[in-house]
């Protein structure tokens, strides 16, 4: 299978819709989701343009937002609906996972998706 392009969308704070996208060509969905952090955690290392705060916030977690060609969630940074069908599971590949060409994934800290998803407020 031909290496696709997935989009990770730097969640540093839902609480002030602070994110950042970035695309990432070449990407071998028969890696697993703890390999492809891995290699996520190692790009915004050194991505230019990427400012500091997104390079070395403790990402921890993945989850799919958006498919190609499928609808598109109301919330601006990422859906808090079914967690279990769409957070990323470490042991799994991607295309295990549901990732295909042109999918968009979240990536944040579990911690404080978890607050934020007991109370779903956001700071202007």
């Amino acid at each position: 299978m031909a290496p696709v392009v997935v989009t990770v969308r730097l969640v540093r704070s839902f609480e002030h819709r602070n994110f950042r996208p970035v695309v990432l060509h070449g990407v071998s969905l028969d890696q697993t989701v703890h390999e492809f952090i891995q290699l996520v955690r190692d790009d915004i290392a050194t991505r230019p343009g990427l400012p500091p705060p997104f390079r070395k916030y403790a990402y921890d977690t993945m989850k799919i937002i958006h498919q190609a060609h499928g609808a598109k969630t109301n919330e601006l940074v990422m859906s808090l609906d079914d967690d279990k069908l769409l957070i990323l599971q470490c042991g799994q590949t991607l295309r295990a996972s549901g990732v295909a060409n042109e999918t968009e994934v979240a990536f944040f800290r579990k911690e404080d998706y978890d607050l934020y998803k007991a109370n779903p407020k956001t700071v202007w």
